[in-house]
Formats: C-alpha cells, sequence, structure tokens
C-alpha cells in the first residue's frame, strides 16, 4: 500500500513541476533552457526522495549518449546529472502525448517516425544539425521500448547507422535501480539508488565493425553484475 501511495505522489510531483515549471520556462527563456531543465529535474529527484548514484566519469567528449531504458526516471535523473542541453531522440508517438509532448516540443528535442520510410534519413539530418551546428550532444534508448527482464532486447539498427554516417564518438551508459525507485506498470515506488554506469567512450571513426554488438554486450555483463552482487536490478 505504501509502494502505491509513494508511486502516485511521485506522479504527482513529476506532473506539477513538468506542467508548471518546466514548460512554461523553457518557453518563456529559450536560451536557458539546458540550465532550466537541469534544476528542474534536480528538485523533481530531491522531492520524490530520490538518490541517484555514480560509477565512473560522463565524457564532455561524447556527441551521443546510448542507454538503456526502463522508466522516465531515466531521463529525469540523466537531464538532473548535467548542465548541457541533452537532445533526446525520442519516437513521434511520444510528441502527440499532453504534457510530455509539450515538454518534447518546446525542449526541441529529436522526433522519429518509424511508420515514414524516409524517416532514417530525417533522422540523420536532424542529428547532424543538432550536434554540429547546435553543439547539443544526442541522447538514445536504442532498445525503442523498455524491456521487463533484465536482458536487453535487441538494439535497433538506427543508433548504430547515425553514429557510424557522422562518424560521432558514443558514451554507452547502463542505468540500474530505475524500474525498483519508480514501476510505472506496476504503478508502485520504493527507496533506493538509480546508479548511472559510464562505461569507457567509443569512437566511430576509429574501431571494430563488431562495435555496436559489442558494446551491448558490455552494457548486459554490467546489468548481470549489478543484479549478482549488488541485487540491484535494470
Amino acid at each position: 500500500m505504501f509502494a502505491k501511495i509513494r508511486f502516485y505522489y511521485c506522479a504527482f510531483i513529476i506532473f506539477i513541476i513538468v506542467a508548471f515549471i518546466m514548460i512554461p520556462l523553457i518557453a518563456l527563456f529559450k536560451a536557458k533552457k539546458g540550465v532550466i531543465m537541469h534544476h528542474a529535474n534536480r528538485l523533481i529527484v530531491f522531492l520524490t526522495h530520490g538518490k541517484i548514484e555514480t560509477k565512473g566519469n560522463m565524457s564532455p567528449d561524447a556527441d551521443m549518449y546510448i542507454l538503456n531504458h526502463q522508466g522516465i526516471m531515466d531521463i529525469i535523473c540523466m537531464e538532473a546529472l548535467q548542465k548541457n542541453h541533452l537532445a533526446w531522440i525520442a519516437k513521434k508517438e511520444l510528441f502527440e502525448i499532453p504534457y510530455i509532448g509539450k515538454l518534447l516540443q518546446k525542449g526541441d528535442m529529436i522526433s522519429i517516425d518509424r511508420s515514414d520510410k524516409r524517416g532514417a534519413i530525417a533522422l540523420l539530418k536532424d542529428v547532424k544539425n543538432m550536434v554540429e551546428y547546435k553543439k547539443r550532444k544526442v541522447a538514445i534508448f536504442p532498445e525503442g521500448t523498455r524491456a521487463k527482464s533484465q536482458k536487453l532486447l535487441p538494439f535497433k539498427i538506427g543508433a548504430k547507422m547515425i553514429a557510424e554516417k557522422l562518424q560521432l564518438k558514443i558514451q554507452p551508459i547502463v542505468i540500474t535501480g530505475s524500474r525498483h525507485f519508480l514501476n510505472e506498470s506496476a504503478q508502485t515506488s520504493k527507496s533506493g539508488a538509480i546508479v548511472y554506469h559510464f562505461l569507457p567512450i567509443i569512437d566511430t571513426k576509429d574501431c571494430t565493425q563488431s562495435w555496436y554488438e559489442d558494446m551491448q554486450q558490455n552494457m548486459q555483463k554490467v546489468i548481470d553484475n549489478e543484479f549478482t552482487n549488488n541485487n540491484r536490478s535494470r
């Protein structure tokens, strides 16, 4: 019962801050979007009694962050960790959801339409524009959806294609503890740390042909190690 109450409290906090603080402020102060989102998301973490832990270092040289995905706290905590204005790649359908969609639009995030055959070309252009001209780092969840098990779902080919075409520097990030803290499917919330594991950077200008598959295997090893040694699921 307490886990259910805590879930609705967390959901309420997220809704209030996104709808009445984050969206209005980034609409009014467009040049300060990154800073506003950083502080607003840190406020969400504070008010929901969240705790973020990091292992390794976030690389300032990375052009793209590749992360596993379990829920909205993945994004909230990632934004809370930095002052950079990240450009998240999200499916088109999310841009149509009330409040969340407005936040993605006002935050100048990148939309991908998987039903459009030309979507890959448009995505490539958008990422190129973000990285080369707007100097914004890009973040993507290559699984494409939320997995219900410890095993990573097969990574979509889009992130690999973009990285190689634009010769980006990639930093893989493994998130554990997010679903335990806020489980949107079960509608429960439990105390615990959300841990970000920053893995070594990958320069796609000079890497093996199997770098994408190798990266997924390395990320899976971190997930398995966290579950075995720290009893922390992803």
